[in-house]
């Protein structure tokens, strides 16, 4: 191989040295990324969970008579209150029967009149020999069986009074009533004929499925409580939100759950029980109901913009003061007060990258800029929404 000259071979070095001299004064600084503290705070735990609201009370509304529906005695979809007439089946044949029944008693009655007058006359001359003893059996028995004819008839004009009493329809609860579902006219049977339907709306019911896990853990609460969870669980406070993003969440108490878990799918119903003056809330509706999942503890909470993924886990970038990153697995849960609670994998003292996470290199070093952490991130008031299949990530 030809030996290169001895000036070609000075110059060549000397590039080699004034490009790595260029290189060393002009390499970039560290990126600058924004550093902060955690923020470590009491928090409770909420469970999120899809139901759907249910009127307390619901009728059905049926005539306990036969007969042609004469009168409609409101507006269809208004608000009634108990005992309010609502239809009126035609009365001329009920007050036909109702004064058949009252001459029956009055024929009855007369019947006991002359009954009672002979047994008494019998029974007087009995007593001076002048009447045998079988015709005194016999105006007895005359007596008794007028007196049973008189209850009888008696007991069929109560009974006209009240068919004639069951012609005016009248709202059996409070509540908002449905339209009409048969029209003036119509032959109405007696306690088969829908004629509409009351839904009660104050207060209102909202019910909900339990997983088994959760179910276990508030059924925990309600025995350290003093209570069972079937009962209420003493009461828990509950919170509910609408799709109409306009309405505060409602405010409520679980009151009830049934007694078994059911086969099939592993949860239990549970229900909670709603005030509706405004009635806002509507039979049907579906809703988000949050429940307090744990007593209070303290939690580590940090913004959703410092997590980032690594594979199949969750990572926070803990920032030393020399400006070294070093990624640290964590396990989630809710977001709570617009931050995200750390279940495991801090301690809550260190120092997280929260903004910046792509300007992060393996091995390379970062300029950090500490701020401090507002207490709440957002005005949502506690509990914050959790998520619907669970809280662990």
């Amino acid at each position: 191989m030809p030996m290169l000259p001895r000036a070609v071979l000075f110059s060549c070095v000397f590039a080699v040295f004034s490009g790595a001299q260029a290189l060393a004064q002009g390499a970039p600084p560290a990126p600058p990324v924004t550093v902060a503290k955690p923020i470590v705070r009491d928090v409770v735990d909420s469970d999120e969970f899809i139901g759907r609201f249910q009127a307390v009370d619901e009728v059905s509304v049926r005539s306990r008579v036969g007969g042609y529906l004469q009168e409609v005695h409101f507006q269809d979809g208004a608000i009634v209150k108990q005992g309010d007439l609502l239809f009126v089946i035609d009365q001329r044949p009920f007050v036909t029967a109702l004064n058949e029944s009252t001459a029956s008693l009055e024929v009855a009655k007369s019947s006991l009149t002359l009954a009672d007058a002979q047994f008494k006359r019998a029974q007087s001359l009995s007593t001076t020999g002048s009447q045998s003893a079988s015709t005194l059996d016999d105006r007895r028995r005359d007596l008794v069986s007028a007196e049973a004819n008189v209850r009888g008839a008696q007991a069929a004009v109560d009974r006209a009074n009240l068919d004639m009493d069951f012609t005016r329809i009248t709202a059996p609860l409070s509540g908002r009533i449905d339209r009409r579902l048969i029209s003036v006219g119509n032959l109405v049977q007696a306690d088969q004929t829908v004629l509409t339907t009351i839904v009660s709306l104050d207060p209102i019911d909202f019910y909900f499925d339990v997983d088994e896990r959760r179910l276990l853990s508030y059924a925990d609460e309600a025995r350290k409580n003093g209570s069972a969870l079937q009962q209420g669980g003493g009461g828990l406070d509950v919170t509910v939100t609408i799709a109409d993003q306009r309405q505060k969440p409602f405010k409520g108490k679980l009151d009830f759950a049934e007694n078994r878990v059911d086969n099939e799918t592993g949860t239990i119903r549970v229900r909670a029980r709603f005030p509706n003056p405004d009635l806002i809330l509507q039979p049907g509706l579906f809703g988000r109901v949050q429940v307090q999942g744990s007593n209070s503890y303290k939690a580590i909470l940090v913004p959703d913009e410092a997590i980032g993924s690594d594979q199949n886990q969750r990572v926070v970038y803990v920032a030393d003061t020399a400006g070294n990153i070093t990624p640290k697995p964590v396990r989630l849960g809710p977001k709570l007060y617009g931050y995200r609670v750390i279940r495991d994998g801090m301690t809550g003292d260190e120092t997280i990258v929260v903004n910046g996470l792509m300007r992060i290199r393996p091995g390379a070093k970062v300029t950090p800029q500490l701020i401090e952490l507002p207490q709440q991130a957002t005005n949502e008031e506690p509990p914050a929404q959790a998520d619907v299949q669970g809280t662990n990530q």
